[in-house]
């Protein structure tokens, strides 16, 4: 494949992804789905096969895959510059509406059938995190029948992590994909890459240090998939640093799978949290920083992580973990649940996503509509 760039307009660039940015709900399938028609059927910018590498390339990288793939696509059509406006088109409209919502969810006095419908979606979450975990774990399982037993182990470690010791997340993730490394003899000097995420970890730095240590975990450390940040921000957000209630971080969660665009923007709900308009612009500029990065400068060699053996192994610890602590995030998020009739919206939700496989967006829509009318029939409301 080749990585040369073209030269297509800026102005179309911008267009097209941002009109993918403000349509883009239901997480990676839909953003994947949304650029391989415009990229591939449409306009032919892209072979089915050069647009499948690029899915493979970046899924390779730590952090926001959708997102990591539309700034690569567009860097593929205008380099640099084509990347940035990219970027940047799909990224915006989310983070916008996000803030927006914030501001109304995360108010101190919102109105009853507001904090409702916040509880109602807030509810559905955790049946949300079992899918999306599943959703990763299922493949790499079946993909690999020789190492099943490992991905399994792998996965049950990063759910124990998850559900009891969230803060030493990351270091579990990097743990299990230098297990990865030994275990195919290909490890080597595991303790010099690793050793900055373990001094980061330790370390309570404080204030707009630890927004910025919790935010570099969700766009440069989440392996696995985008749902991966909620246990790597959850334990920081709600038991570290008190910037949210539980309540309030299953509200930016469910906010985070229903706006447009990538589910990091949670991390935006979370900054919001934490010190307003100027933590959640700073949390979003940290966490896309690495996606941004990662292209810019290494997207030239790009096919070489595809044949990369200690990159694939790495990967193949991590990202099972990395599923299994997705899955494991369900516990810590059903325990926040503060009234009965969550439950009931609990189950309603699992049964809806699981069993009957609707959609993701629209079960949270739902979920959110039974709170608001729970809250303004007078049903047991948080405050």
């Amino acid at each position: 494949m080749s990585s040369t760039p073209s030269q297509r307009p800026l102005a179309e660039i911008a267009r097209e992804w941002g009109r993918i940015g403000c349509i883009g709900f239901g997480g990676p399938p839909a953003h994947i789905a949304l650029f391989r028609q415009l990229c591939v059927t449409e306009q032919g910018w892209l072979s089915d096969e050069q647009f499948e590498r690029a899915i493979a390339a970046t899924n390779l990288l730590p952090g926001p895959a959708s997102t990591q793939l539309a700034i690569y696509l567009a860097w593929r059509l205008r380099g640099t510059k084509g990347a940035v406006v990219g970027g940047l088109g799909f990224v915006l409209p989310g983070l916008v509406l996000i803030l927006a919502l914030s501001a109304l969810f995360l108010a101190n006095s919102p109105p009853a059938w507001i904090r409702g419908a916040g509880m109602g979606a807030g509810a559905a979450v955790a049946p949300v995190a079992i899918g999306a975990g599943l959703g990763v774990a299922l493949p790499l399982w079946r993909r690999s029948s020789d190492a099943r037993m490992r991905i399994s182990a792998y996965a049950l470690v990063g759910a124990l992590a998850a559900a009891t010791a969230g803060s030493w997340l990351v270091l579990v993730l990097l743990a299990c994909g230098a297990i990865e490394l030994a275990w195919r003899g290909l490890a080597r000097d595991i303790a010099g890459l690793h050793s900055w995420p373990l001094l980061a970890a330790v370390a309570d730095p404080g204030g707009t240090g630890a927004l910025v240590w919790t935010s570099l975990k969700v766009g440069a450390l989440a392996f696995g998939g985008g749902f991966v940040i909620v246990p790597l921000m959850q334990t920081d957000a709600v038991s570290t640093y008190h910037w949210m209630t539980h309540g309030q971080f299953l509200n930016a969660v469910a906010l985070g799978q229903v706006t447009p665009g990538p589910v990091t923007h949670t991390v935006t709900a979370v900054g919001y949290a934490a010190g307003g308009v100027p933590a959640a612009l700073l949390a979003s500029l940290v966490a896309f920083a690495p996606s941004f990065s990662f292209i810019l400068l290494g997207a030239n060699r790009f096919e070489r992580l595809l044949v990369n053996q200690r990159v694939v192994a790495f990967l193949a610890g991590a990202a099972p973990a990395a599923a299994g602590a997705i899955i494991g995030s369900a516990i810590p998020l059903t325990g926040a649940l503060g009234e009965s009739w969550q439950y009931v919206v609990l189950a309603a939700a699992a049964i809806a996503l699981l069993l009957l496989r609707r959609g993701v967006v629209l079960t949270l829509l739902g979920a959110g509509t039974i709170g608001a009318v729970a809250g303004l029939l007078g049903a047991p409301i948080q405050h």
